[in-house]
């Protein structure tokens, strides 16, 4: 087995599909998993997935990426839109096996995609026609591997079931997970437990200048009013930004680096967990509430919305606090978060 990863979320799911059986390579063969030198934070998060102690078989590395899928019986991939995967994909004949995992909402996308025969295009990047076209031939050979009963999809979201459906009747093999490798680790390999009460996991949006980081900010200084707060910034995070954060009363900051699955394991009932919508709402819902932590997901008002967000990109990422709830095998998928603030306090982050 070979993987690519390119984040510290595909990464984790990697890990966590090879040690549910999911991609087990033939027996006396080694998996490895290479992990994208050139990706900011990467490094860090394949040490603090080493210090939790690997899966027998199962080697993880950082280094320059294969331009080729090569001949190994199974690969796995956590972005199918990813240029380097595509282009691997074009050149050469696809493995026995592709297995995809998760890479935040964009997985939902994926899957709706490859049902719907779109081209393998992100919402939230301008595509000319050569990757349009690139987009397309992903999607034809994901198809025609999904029809000769060659792709599996394993995932933590809690997929509907029109789009399940959807799948399985293309020829895809889907599995569910919860982070069950993770939960299985001893705290022994964990980060320093977090003291304040109320944990902010740093949103993209604002890096990728989708919201204003000036109401972002305001945000983050009224929930630092109600007690400390300490900030997490996103992978992709602007330093100015961050920087800024750092002055405010009451928020300390940490570095990116270790996912948050991993770094916020320690976590007790009297803490919590805030964020924008998005994927480590989903996963942490996962991880934490059935230990009774909070995990609250908190809408972005349409006056955060910058010119770049546009409303499929928008009812695309609305999509996160809805899946954290639905996630959340301990309560309602119906039941209302808990609002983010002080009894009383609207659970929308408004400025």
């Amino acid at each position: 087995m070979s993987a690519l990863v390119e984040s510290p979320l595909q990464l984790l799911c990697a890990v966590e599909a090879y040690a549910a059986g999911h991609v087990t390579p033939p027996a006396a063969t080694q998996a490895r998993i290479v992990a994208r030198s050139d990706v900011p934070t990467l490094a860090t998060a394949v040490g603090a997935v080493r210090d939790l102690g690997l899966p027998d078989g199962l080697d993880v590395t950082v280094g320059p990426v294969s331009r080729t899928l090569g001949g190994d019986p199974v690969h796995l991939v956590g972005d199918p839109f990813s240029g380097v995967f595509q282009t691997a994909l074009a050149r050469g004949t696809a493995p026995g096996r592709i297995v995809v995992v998760d890479d935040g909402l964009a997985t939902l996308d994926m899957a709706r995609r490859l049902v719907e025969a779109e081209p393998m295009v992100r919402l939230s990047t301008p595509t000319g026609p050569l990757r349009y076209t690139l987009g397309a031939v992903t999607t034809r050979r994901l198809r025609r591997l999904a029809r000769a009963g060659r792709l599996t999809v394993c995932t933590m979201l809690p997929l509907d079931d029109g789009l399940t459906a959807g799948l399985t009747a293309l020829g895809v093999e889907v599995v569910e997970h919860s982070f069950g490798w993770l939960a299985s680790r001893s705290d022994a390999g964990a980060p320093p437990a977090i003291e304040e009460p109320t944990v902010v996991v740093g949103s993209g949006l604002v890096a990728d200048r989708l919201v204003h980081a000036d109401q972002y900010a305001a945000w983050l200084a009224g929930l630092a009013a109600d007690g400390p707060v300490r900030y997490i910034p996103h992978r992709r995070h602007d330093a100015l930004v961050t920087a800024l954060f750092e002055r405010l009363p009451g928020v300390r900051v940490d570095v990116p680096g270790a996912p948050v699955e991993i770094r916020l394991r320690r976590l007790g009932t009297d803490q919590r967990v805030v964020s924008l919508p998005s994927t480590s709402a989903v996963t942490l819902t996962r991880l934490l509430t059935p230990r009774g932590v909070a995990v609250l997901p908190q809408d972005v008002p349409d006056s955060w919305w910058t010119p770049r967000a546009t409303p499929a990109l928008r009812e695309h990422l609305s999509v996160a606090a809805g899946l954290a709830r639905a996630a959340d095998a301990g309560r309602s998928a119906e039941r209302p978060a808990r609002p983010a603030g002080r009894p009383g306090r609207r659970t929308s982050p408004v400025a």
